[in-house]
This record gives structure tokens, sequence and C-alpha cells, in this order.
């Protein structure tokens, strides 16, 4: 008698076992786009069901990650900024939710805390990386998967943003979770870096230094500059100067080592880390939501809307 797990035997219903690689590329995007369920999570129902789209999304279904994750449409611009620091990298992790009162959750910043320690201990800032990263036992997908379930609503590891190595100083700040800014120097100490990072998220300014602002917006600025006093009727020499002297004081404000130092106003930042004998390399900051589309409800529409219904 022939073994039930020969090939031969198989009924017409049954599918042979699918590689992993072959469930990768096709199958998941298209469970992920029937369901909104996370990557990870689609990628094990599929091996688990043989590539079968349509049994895994009824799996998915049952476990309740399709419908935490179909909440993935919703608008999730509110959240926190997450620091964490390793082998000489500091890291933000921007994590989405939304609304700040979620924000404030201690679910919700736990799992922004365990997203920025598991960045901080990967290369790169790949955020498909981040999420099949290994967290209690499970993926920072499964974790978030079940945070949604939890919480009910969109929740979204955005972005990572990184800096420092071992051979350079780091250092960063985060002003009331919604700001984050991260500085990079050559010697100095970490908590010059704060101290740089506090002004950065205080005063954002354009660029680092005036080596840093790409030429293209040099132009721009002097094309603009020029046209400003163009009409002034001075000589084209003296306009020259004018325009020059005005774009020197744009890029002086506009650069953080020129910038007046905000905490004790009697220094630019860029003597500041002279005085500590540190030379700027870079920063970078970034806000919660910034570049989100935010949703704008009408409430007095709404209801002409239900009262027009009636």
């Amino acid at each position: 008698m022939a073994s039930a797990f020969a090939p031969n035997a198989l009924p017409a219903t049954v599918r042979q076992s699918t590689s992993l690689s072959a469930v990768a590329i096709a199958q998941i995007k298209e469970l992920r786009e029937a369901t909104g369920a996370g990557m990870m999570d689609c990628k094990k129902v599929l091996i688990e069901f043989d590539g079968d789209v349509e049994a895994a999304a009824d799996e998915l279904r049952k476990k309740g990650l399709a419908k935490a994750d179909k909440k993935a449409s919703r608008i999730a611009a509110e959240g926190k900024i997450a620091m964490a620091s390793a082998d000489g990298k500091t890291v933000l992790v921007e994590v989405n939710c939304e609304t700040d009162f979620v924000a404030k959750d201690d679910s919700f910043t736990n799992f922004a805390s365990k997203a920025a320690g598991a960045a901080a201990a990967m290369d790169g800032d790949d955020i498909e990386a981040l999420m099949a990263s290994s967290v209690d036992g499970g993926s920072l997908e499964d974790a978030r998967a079940a945070l949604v379930s939890k919480i009910g609503e969109n929740i979204q590891v955005r972005r990572v943003a990184a800096r420092g190595s071992s051979d350079t100083t780091t250092g960063a700040y985060v002003h009331m979770q919604r700001i984050g800014v991260l500085v990079e120097i050559e010697g100095g100490t970490p908590e010059l870096c704060t101290d740089v990072a506090m002004h950065v998220a205080a005063m954002n300014p354009a660029y680092a230094t005036k080596e840093d602002v790409p030429a293209a917006d040099v132009e721009k600025e002097r094309a603009f500059l020029t046209e400003q006093v163009a009409d002034s009727g001075k000589p084209e020499e003296i306009i020259a100067k004018m325009v020059e002297g005005r774009l020197n004081k744009f890029l002086s404000e506009n650069c953080l080592v020129s910038q007046q130092y905000v905490k004790t106003n009697d220094r630019t930042v860029g003597k500041l880390l002279e005085e500590n004998g540190a030379k700027m390399i870079g920063f970078t900051r970034i806000a919660v939501g910034e570049g989100i589309e935010k949703k704008e409800d009408d409430f007095a529409a709404e209801v002409a809307a239900m009262a027009a219904g009636n």
C-alpha cells in the first residue's frame, strides 16, 4: 500500500511543500494586499499552508492578525521618538499611532523602546530588517501586530535615524518625545553632543556647516538676493557686495556652527565645539508625523450629512 505521504498519493486538493523563496516573491505580496497583515506573519503562514494564499488569509483572520492590521489604512501621524545607543552608535526610531492618547500609553512606550533597542543592535536603517529582528521570543513585527490587536489603532514603525561609530562621538536629545536630534562630532563628549542636540531641536538649522550647503541652494539664494536689490540704482560692484553680505548672513543664520548657542547666547556653536576640542561632523533631526498628511475632520459637515440622510 502506497504511503499517504508519497507525492503520487496526494489528493488533488492538497499542495506539495512550497519553498521559502517561492513564497517570498509573489504570495507574500498578494497576501499582504488582501489582509494588511505584516510581512513576517504572511511569510510564516504561507509556509505553513504551502503557499495557499486563500487558506493563509483565513488563518490570519482566525488569529486576528488580518483584522488588526487592516487598521494600517488609517492615518497614523501621532506617536513618539525613541532613542537607544550601542557600540558607539546612537539611533532614533519614530513609531506612529493614530492619537496622542495612545502615544502616552505604557504598552506603546514599551514597544517603542524595544524598537529602538533592536535598531541600535542591527546594521543599517532598513525597516523590513528591523521588523524581522528578534524581540521577546518573536519578531518586532509580531510585537507590533499584537499591540495593534490590543490597543485598536494603526501602529507603524516609520523610520530609523542612526549616527556614530567607534571613531566618533555621538549624543542625542528627544524633546517631549516628539522631536529627536542626533549629533555626531570628532572629539568632545556625549554630553557636549546632547547640548548641541538641544540647540538643534530648538533652532532647527538647515545645515551643519557652510560646506554642507549644496551649491544649487547657494546659487538660488544668491539669485533671489540679487533680484531684491537689482532696482536699487547702485553700481554693479556695490550690488555684488550687498548680495554677498546678505548671502553670508543667510548662511550664518542657517548653518548650525554659525548660530549663537541658544543655551548661553554668548558664543557660536562652532566656538563651543572648538573650546571643547571637538569638530562638527553632522546632525539628524526628525519630528513625529512630519510629512504625513493628517485627516481634517469636519464635524459640522458630518452633522449636516447625517441630517440630510434623515
